[in-house]
């Protein structure tokens, strides 16, 4: 796919789907307690794959590149009763790892068996009742794999205590993950680093409306951040209230010069200043917007260093890596090491360029904002499917052709 920006439109409305985060752990919930109604499901691929493992009859259980439908689904199974299901994905997938998880899950009693390398998947599981019990989890890893045992905490008689062990990692997500189990009535605690469950058999019946995506919004935040003072776009169904710690992209952007006006029903993004010239982030509970910011730097020509990406190297693709990669097509060497990237992007020279996207969405998503600065070709454009199907057809209605 060529990308071409003549000029940009502004004061244009975008409308993005749910966030793909809280649909799969309402999905989880609502397999739990059928009570649950979720509207504004997300339409990213992650969510259809994970809708259609659980409902589906098959022993065998395909979730392509959908690592947060691996972990989940993981501890699904597990307590699952009468069933045994194997569960397998992309080559990529097949080589994250996930042996923090399945070694917590068999402390509680779980049966799950390595079909191919140990502490990877494919898996093998067999569902059955699990025990309560104090569980020891080092949090440096993933955050998906402590979510995706809360998730299954209320059913297990007596609940469940989880100690979190190790530097914090994308902690923002871990504590959606309680803030939903409170809001459909499950008695949950996070103190410290100790997290305890109640055990809950029923609910009563809840409508969830899940909110728009924030990762998805920090597309445009880089838009604007590269367009003219005075540029502005809404993106509808935002509130300044939300469970996604990637809202925090609203306050980061203030330092590219782009405001954020809370409405009634939607939120409005505006570039009323010039970017900062030295940007240093810590980024290690917001790392999904690790490659955006990066790509804005590398745009407005501004030095870079931003810190806590230690879990982009286990994504869809190593994604410090490939940052490093498509960064150096533009004059730039960036300094990396297994938890950060660092750059100074004065010299930045930008041309009709080639970006590979690695078969990660965010890579496709991030680079496409520079085609607000030069004109790109991006392969593989259909990977965006994955998060955000829309992506290509609202960066359009804005311009980028």
């Amino acid at each position: 796919m060529v990308l071409r920006c003549t000029s940009l439109i502004s004061q244009r409305k975008i409308t993005i789907s749910g966030s793909k985060s809280i649909s799969n752990r309402l999905l989880i919930l609502q397999s739990l307690f059928p009570n649950i109604t979720i509207k504004n499901l997300s339409t990213s691929d992650d969510t259809r794959h994970m809708s259609d493992a659980l409902q589906s009859s098959s022993k065998k259980i395909n979730i392509g590149h959908a690592g947060t439908a691996m972990r989940f689904l993981t501890s699904f199974f597990s307590i699952k009763k009468n069933s045994i299901v194997e569960i397998y994905g992309s080559k990529r997938m097949h080589k994250r790892p996930i042996s923090i998880l399945v070694k917590s899950l068999k402390e509680i009693g779980a049966e799950i068996e390595y079909l191919e390398n140990s502490g990877f998947p494919p898996l093998k599981i067999t569902g059955h009742k699990l025990q309560s019990k104090k569980l020891k989890i080092d949090s440096s890893v993933s955050s998906q794999f402590i979510s995706s045992i809360i998730l299954i905490s209320p059913k297990i008689e007596g609940g469940l205590e989880i100690e979190m062990t190790g530097k914090d990692t994308s902690l923002p997500y871990i504590e959606m993950t309680i803030d939903i189990l409170k809001k459909i009535g499950v008695s949950a605690t996070f103190q410290k680093n100790i997290i305890s469950i109640s055990q809950k058999d029923k609910i009563n019946s809840i409508e969830m409306t899940v909110e728009p995506d924030w990762s998805s919004a920090s597309y445009f935040y880089s838009i604007v951040s590269l367009a003219e003072i005075g540029y502005s776009l809404e993106l509808s169904n935002f509130k300044s209230y939300s469970i996604q710690g990637d809202k925090r992209v609203s306050k980061i952007f203030e330092l590219f010069g782009v405001k954020t006006t809370f409405l009634d029903e939607s939120i409005c993004l505006e570039k009323i200043a010039e970017s900062e010239k030295i940007i240093n982030l810590d980024l290690s509970a917001n790392p999904d917007l690790a490659q955006t910011i990066a790509v804005t730097c590398l745009a407005l020509n501004i030095s870079c260093k931003l810190i806590g990406l230690h879990t982009l190297k286990i994504k869809e693709t190593d994604r410090i890596t490939a940052l490093e990669n498509e960064i150096k097509k533009f004059n730039v060497s960036p300094m990396v090491t297994n938890d950060s990237i660092e750059f100074n992007a004065s010299k930045a020279i930008f041309k009709a360029t080639k970006i590979l996207t690695y078969e990660d969405h965010r890579m496709a998503m991030a680079f496409a904002c520079l085609a607000v600065k030069t004109n790109l070709k991006i392969e593989n454009p259909g990977v965006v499917c994955k998060s955000y199907p829309e992506f290509w057809d609202h960066l359009a209605s804005i311009g980028i052709n």
